[in-house]
């Protein structure tokens, strides 16, 4: 069993210290807690943490969150900001915060903040957790030409080791292997991550959605304990269109956080992978569907037209994050057209809004779009 979870505070005062000591006793997350940037950083830069909870009142915050950034033990931590009603809050996501907690501190807004914290810090550790387990698995390089045969030492979710002594893969390759109860056997791309001690860490690349999902949840039933599941972050869909979605909720997820969402009207169910394009702290957040497929289309448009066409129908919701992608693909977002999908293209040119002035570009698209049913406000 892992250790739990654990989050440093950097804070000198004293009511936002006993709140969070509150609240992370009751979320069982420990703390250490640092009055000071300098033995914060030490420990930052010494120590594995879940989070990172930076008080940003204080002068010398930002050395603490560039810490955070850099460090290679917790470049993964998920960093919360704790602002006061004058600070920049652009500035302090552009300082790496994802998510911002605002002073006066009250107890029940930090709970429902922390929800979605914790929601995260517990897939990102179990995202790159390491499961002990010996496996049969393929190495097959291009063409089918000389394939390998090694046993796993360990597994994630993100790549397995294997012993191989002797061995010199290819810059390319294909991993094979079954993992036990589970059918049919599982393959995708891979690459050398490292290499030591006669073992060769992998990477995997390209995998394909069922297979990594299959993985994740073999993965999960290893881990189990207090890595189990939390309820989905509780979310209101207030507007739907064929490309993304606007969730009202006190606990959004960070911008780049890819979601798996969960709809639900009678007995018409829809699976989605979303990517978080605009947050709104304490407000709600818009997400881009990904792979938008004809075939997926099709389902959201069926979806679109049950809730339309259903007296009183309220669609059921389950939101859980998956992990926030930095990769250059989700962090640049798509230049706007005139053909875009309507919500997606307030996304993208009003990313930078007030929260209330998003609110009346959304109100007035829900009026121009009604009659055309291409956008649904529920």
């Amino acid at each position: 069993m892992q250790p739990g979870l654990q989050a440093l505070l950097l804070c000198d005062d004293d009511k936002v210290v006993r709140v969070l000591r509150r609240v992370l006793s009751e979320l069982e997350i420990g703390v250490e807690h640092c009055l000071d940037p300098d033995s914060a950083v030490q420990k930052i830069t010494r120590q594995r943490f879940e989070a990172v909870i930076v008080d940003c009142t204080n002068q010398d915050a930002s050395r603490a969150l560039k810490a955070a950034r850099s460090a290679p033990a917790n470049k993964r931590a998920v960093i919360v900001a704790i602002v006061d009603g004058q600070f920049a809050l652009n500035g302090t996501f552009a300082q790496g915060a994802h998510f911002v907690l605002y002073k006066p501190i009250a107890l029940e807004r930090t709970k429902a903040n922390f929800r979605s914290v914790r929601a995260l810090m517990k897939r990102e550790r179990r995202r790159h957790a390491r499961v002990p387990v010996e496996l049969q698995v393929e190495i097959v390089p291009p063409g089918n030409a000389g394939t390998i045969h090694a046993v796993s030492i360990d597994l994630a979710e993100n790549g397995i080791a294997i012993k191989t002594p002797g061995h010199k893969l290819s810059p390319a390759f294909q991993v094979r292997f079954s993992l036990p109860a589970i059918e049919p056997q599982l393959e995708c791309s891979g690459e050398v991550a490292w290499e030591g001690n006669q073992t060769i860490g992998i990477r995997f690349r390209d995998i394909a959605p069922e297979i990594a999902e299959k993985l994740k949840r073999w993965i999960g039933r290893q881990l189990m304990g207090s890595d189990a599941e939390d309820a989905p972050v509780p979310c209101k869909l207030t507007d739907l269109s064929l490309a993304a979605c606007y969730l009202q909720t006190e606990s959004p997820f960070p911008v780049h956080t890819r979601l798996q969402l969960l709809m639900g009207v009678g007995n018409l169910k829809l699976q989605i992978e979303g990517l978080v394009r605009v947050m709104h702290p304490g407000a709600g957040m818009g997400v881009e569907f990904l792979q938008r497929t004809m075939p997926q289309q099709k389902r959201v448009q069926e979806f679109i037209h049950t809730l339309v066409h259903t007296n009183g129908a309220v669609p059921e919701l389950q939101v859980r994050p998956d992990t926030i992608d930095n990769s250059a693909t989700s962090v640049s977002m798509p230049q706007a057209g005139v053909n875009d999908d309507p919500l997606l293209l307030l996304f993208q040119t009003g990313a930078d809004l007030s929260p209330d002035r998003f609110q009346d570009e959304l109100r007035k698209q829900r009026g121009i779009e009604e009659e055309e049913e291409e956008v649904l406000s529920v």
